[in-house]
């Protein structure tokens, strides 16, 4: 059988050492948010885990100030 190897994700904060996590960068953690405003896991975003952690911080963050919405009601 041709067996397929998986294609290894890579944390994209791991390879590009200049991009940096900020919680008021919005349009950037929103790509790490699902539309029901649920935190992406890390084994579908590909993130390695120091940088889930602080994505799921900045997120936190970000929902403390408004900037992201906690719940599906204000994606609307």
């Amino acid at each position: 059988m041709n067996e397929r190897k998986p294609r290894t994700k890579t944390c994209r904060f791991c390879e590009d050492k200049s991009e940096r996590i900020d919680y008021k960068d919005e349009r950037r953690l929103r790509r790490f948010i699902t539309e029901r405003g649920k935190i992406i896991p890390r084994r579908i975003s590909g993130t390695c885990a120091r940088h889930q952690r602080a994505l799921a911080r900045a997120i936190s963050q970000a929902r403390y100030i408004a900037l992201l919405p906690f719940s599906a009601e204000a994606v609307k």
